[in-house]
């Protein structure tokens, strides 16, 4: 008798509980996604588009909207750490696997949003821990030449 009623009971709570929860809301579209990613590139940059996100653009479009929707219009644009922090840890992620072309990219945007050039080199000095000394160093030629091309300016 106790299983008998349990499952009337267990359904009718499974109604209820449909019942009063909200509506999901409704899928984002791919073009919304583009434009929240668009809109976090143009205030990291100054107002600019990524110049090397617009060059894959030209070549590799759907690489390049995959980019622009999913890594930074979902990723990128998430609200759990504030835009300093978040550059920070991507210049230390991108040096440390040695990939010191993006790790320029968003050593300048840091830059852009105020991350003075000492903090930069002290990202540098700390991945020589995990990453070692030569990955060190490319990613410490890398951000020298980011820091004379900010200086021609």
């Amino acid at each position: 008798m106790t299983m008998s009623m349990q499952s009337p009971l267990r359904a009718a709570a499974t109604a209820f509980a449909l019942a009063v929860m909200p509506a999901p809301a409704s899928a984002e579209t791919s073009e919304e996604r583009r434009k929240r990613g668009d809109a976090v590139v143009r205030s990291l940059n100054n107002g600019s588009p990524q110049q090397a996100l617009e060059r894959m653009r030209q070549e590799f479009p759907f690489l390049a909207e995959a980019t622009e929707a999913y890594a930074l219009g979902d990723v990128w644009s998430r609200t759990g750490l504030d835009s300093r922090t978040r550059q920070l840890a991507a210049v230390a992620a991108f040096a440390a696997t040695g990939q010191t072309a993006f790790m320029k990219v968003h050593a300048g945007y840091a830059l852009n949003i105020g991350v003075p050039e000492g903090e930069l080199k002290e990202i540098v000095y700390l991945i020589t821990v995990p990453a070692g000394i030569s990955r060190a160093i490319a990613a410490s030629q890398a951000m020298s030449e980011l820091f004379a091309e900010r200086r021609k300016q």
